[in-house]
């Protein structure tokens, strides 16, 4: 079961602040950004042209991706650094500083949500998911990615529950979900949902300098294991999407 603990805020704003000091959050590159974003657009059959937030956007690397690719993109974030940032480097997109559980945006305003890496950061995602179907409009679709706790490496390093967990570079909120709960939370609030996965995802950051050098191995190992059809519930990233009725 999903813990029901409540988001520590502060440690989200003061982790994500101190990256937007070092410009350093953007990390896979960019050929591998479009892959992603292009991946969620299909999926959740969010057009061009359509009014879409991104939740969780940083820096703004996703929300300038999806407005060169045609939608009317906002991006939002709850960490005032990054948002400041994101308008430093991308002048002609919109951003806006904002909760995801208590989104600024009227009752049935979008056409589509990005969760851009962020469901993981929330202990209990009811709340969010409340709120991303209560912005959408009927016929609206989210679509979200998170790190699967199912898959080995994501396991391994990033599950407080492992043994060679690592602390460096993540807050003390997030952790690797698990497929059918996250679809199970935003099913609950009234959405038709699907999962999908995705890996071969190319890192060029890693918080953590003694590991950076091992990206290469990672990224060829990550390619090869689990491109196999039977090794995609093993993939590196959840794709969760949906559509409110």
């Amino acid at each position: 079961m999903i813990a029901l603990s409540a988001q520590d805020k502060q440690k989200e704003i003061a982790f994500f602040d101190g990256h937007a000091a070092a410009d350093a959050y953007d990390v896979f590159t960019p050929e591998s950004n479009v892959r992603l974003i292009t991946t969620c657009m299909r999926l959740a059959d969010i057009r061009p042209g359509a009014r879409i937030a991104d939740l969780g956007c940083g820096s703004g690397v996703f929300t300038d991706l999806l407005r060169s690719l045609g939608y009317n993109a906002v991006g939002l974030d709850i960490s005032p650094k990054l948002i400041a940032l994101g308008r430093a480097k991308y002048p002609g997109v919109e951003f806006m500083e904002g909760d995801v559980e208590e989104l600024p945006f009227a009752d049935a305003s979008l056409d589509g949500v990005l969760l851009s890496g962020l469901v993981h950061h929330l202990p209990d995602p009811s709340r969010c998911a409340g709120e991303v179907f209560r912005v959408l409009k009927p016929g609206g679709s989210f679509v979200a990615f998170d790190p699967n706790r199912m898959n080995p490496f994501m396991y391994l390093y990033r599950d407080r529950s492992s043994p060679l967990y690592s602390s460096v570079g993540v807050t003390a909120n997030e952790r690797p979900v698990l497929a059918h709960q996250i679809a199970a939370v935003f099913r609950k609030s009234g959405f038709q949902v699907g999962t999908d996965y995705i890996s071969d995802l190319n890192y060029r950051y890693l918080a953590s300098s003694k590991l950076r050098w091992m990206l290469p191995a990672y990224n060829a190992l990550d390619r090869l294991l689990f491109a196999p059809h039977f090794m995609k519930p093993l993939r590196s990233f959840v794709l969760t999407y949906g559509e409110k009725p």
